[in-house]
Parts: C-alpha cells; sequence; structure tokens
C-alpha cells in the first residue's frame, strides 16, 4: 500500500478525497482486489466497464428523482401548514359575546344556591359566578380551537 501527504487549500475537496479512499478500501474487502488489480489482471474488459459505467449513472439518475420527490413532498407539507396558520385564527375568548349580568340573572333565578354551594351571600356567590362563567368560555374557546 502506498502512502502519500497531501496539503489541502479546501475542506471540501479533502472530505470527497477521503470518501474516496474510503471507497476504495469497501470494494478492496468486497471483491478482494483494487480497480488497478481488475484491470491490469483483465477480470473486465472495457465492455464491462461501460456497462458498469452506465448501471451506476442509471442509479444515480434513480436517486435524484427520489431525493427530488422527496423534496417536493418536504415543500408541500411545509405549505400545507403555513396555509393552515396564515387561515385559522381563532377568537380570543375576551372577544366572546357574552352578557355576564343576563347570566349571572339567570343563575340566580333558577336555582336558590350561588355558584361553589353557597347561599345568601350575593357578593361572593356573583364572583364565583364570574370566575365559573370566564371558565366555561375559556373552555369553548379551547374546544374551538383544539384539532379534530
Amino acid at each position: 500500500m502506498k502512502s502519500k501527504t497531501i496539503l489541502f487549500r479546501d475542506p471540501v475537496v479533502e472530505r470527497v478525497c477521503d470518501k474516496f479512499v474510503t471507497r476504495s478500501d469497501v470494494g478492496y474487502a468486497k471483491y478482494g482486489r483494487t480497480l488497478h488489480d481488475e484491470r491490469t489482471g483483465k477480470h473486465k474488459d472495457l465492455g464491462g466497464y461501460l456497462n458498469d459505467i452506465q448501471e451506476e449513472l442509471m442509479d444515480a439518475i434513480l436517486y435524484i428523482q427520489a431525493a427530488k420527490e422527496e423534496f417536493a413532498d418536504k415543500l408541500a407539507d411545509e405549505a400545507i401548514i403555513e396555509a393552515n396558520k396564515a387561515s385559522f385564527r381563532p377568537p380570543h375568548p375576551s372577544h366572546a359575546q357574552i352578557d355576564l349580568e343576563d347570566a349571572i340573572d339567570q343563575m340566580y333565578d333558577t336555582s336558590d344556591t350561588l355558584v361553589g354551594g353557597m347561599t345568601g351571600d350575593k357578593d361572593k356567590g356573583l364572583v364565583n359566578a364570574q370566575k365559573k362563567w370566564n371558565s366555561t368560555a375559556q373552555q369553548d374557546w379551547d374546544d374551538a380551537i383544539a384539532p379534530v
């Protein structure tokens, strides 16, 4: 095996050269000979090399097509996500059209027990009624924006 020191000014070129050396090592481990041995030992003729080139290029075309399709799928997925983000703006609970006073009056009219199980304490009952009403509005809003 021959050894050589190479100075690289471009790290990209260095990485490509490293890949060539690694690929050569894999080929040697698989076939038990180098490309040079194969050529000089007449293990393959010109037609065999041309066939290998053609098959490798056909594989490359298939890989390019698969990569393009993968890229297109990714772009389509991202476009759908962005379109959904742009088109869906749920209302905030603070924008709800709620007549709180009417709702509280209805609660007092339909029950002797105030919200929270208290009776007779209208001030605390009113506070609890507001808390319950606000939490109900928040839950309705949460349900409206929940994914289906």
